[in-house]
């Protein structure tokens, strides 16, 4: 085996072990110690965080932050991850904020110079738009650790009625239309809550001895059949113009089931909670002659509150 193939399979066995000695390395490969440990240096040179141990119980240790071994992308594939990334930059708090920024610059100046500068061009007529949102998310990290991890994390949370102290386990995070969301199991209310990122004012892993519970079956997709408290849902139909449905395409999340018609003007069905009634009633409110609401009679009901909210407030 030549150097360079020992060097990279050496990179990738050392992140998968973990842990392991000079000697299991030699065996492993069927050569010397002495050759090992010169190896073992140049990966070290190389950026792989090793760390030794001596005694009985010793050996050597990949640290957390482990490199990967090189792969090899096509000019398209490299292109296709720049931009990737780069889509992500209209997010002023990401769980990977720097690292992706490094990722970014790795992919951008190790690049041939007729890539870059196609690049450049194609980042002045190619954009991924969201909504910026000043409020601050500063614990994603923290969130999704706790959340791959199964652990329980204690967080400081503005309500309505001030800052309430919870643990949380949390199931994941996401983003929709600017901010961040983490729904989480809430040992207070001991069933699953959806909690606004930016409104946490303190997080950390739990030390109090909150035991966390086996979730590891759930996860984004399914956490609302998972709660104890069982929604009612009823149907809500609406006629919406061609605005009226790219404007609910853009902004209700999950993305309603939307029928389109050829002149792309569409009628929405979709199953929705009877506690949500309010929110929609806005949300519909907001779209003024682009959507004719339909059912439910609540949701008709609350739009009509609303209005008469309104009409008392401005004459």
């Amino acid at each position: 085996m030549s150097k360079s193939k020992r060097l990279i399979e050496l990179m990738m066995t050392v992140n998968r072990m973990r842990k392991f000695t000079v000697k299991e390395l030699a065996d492993q490969f069927g050569v010397s110690p002495r050759t090992i440990l010169r190896d073992l240096q140049e990966l070290s040179e190389l950026g792989v965080p090793l760390y030794s141990e001596v005694g009985p119980h010793g050996g050597y240790q990949v640290l957390r932050e482990r490199i990967l071994p090189p792969i090899a992308f096509s000019e398209e594939e490299a292109v296709a991850m720049f931009f990737a990334s780069h889509a992500l930059r209209h997010y002023l708090f990401l769980p990977f904020e720097a690292e992706s920024s490094a990722a970014l610059q790795k992919f951008y100046y190790y690049m041939p110079g007729d890539v870059r500068d196609r690049i450049d061009e194609m980042k002045n007529r190619v954009d991924f738009l969201t909504h910026t949102r000043k409020q601050k998310a500063a614990f994603l990290g923290i969130l999704l650790d706790a959340a791959v991890e199964q652990r329980v994390v204690s967080i400081q949370y503005e309500t309505k009625h001030g800052l309430s102290a919870r643990s949380i386990q949390p199931v994941g995070i996401y983003a929709s239309n600017g901010f961040w969301y983490c729904p989480a199991y809430c040992f207070m209310r001991r069933d699953f809550r959806l909690f606004r990122c930016d409104r946490m004012q303190a997080a950390a892993f739990d030390e109090s001895g909150v035991e966390p519970l086996d979730h590891r079956h759930i996860h984004l997709g399914n956490w609302r059949e998972h709660g104890a408290e069982k929604a009612v849902y009823v149907r809500m139909i609406a006629e919406l113009t061609r605005e009226g449905v790219q404007r609910c395409e853009a902004e209700l999340c999950p993305v309603p089931r939307i029928d389109v018609n050829p002149d792309g003007s569409g009628r929405l069905e979709q199953e929705v909670p009877t506690s949500e009634m309010r929110y929609f009633a806005k949300f519909f409110l907001g779209l003024g002659n682009e959507a004719v609401v339909l059912e439910p009679k609540e949701l008709v009901d609350s739009i009509r509150d609303i209005l008469r909210e309104l009409t008392e407030k401005y004459g």
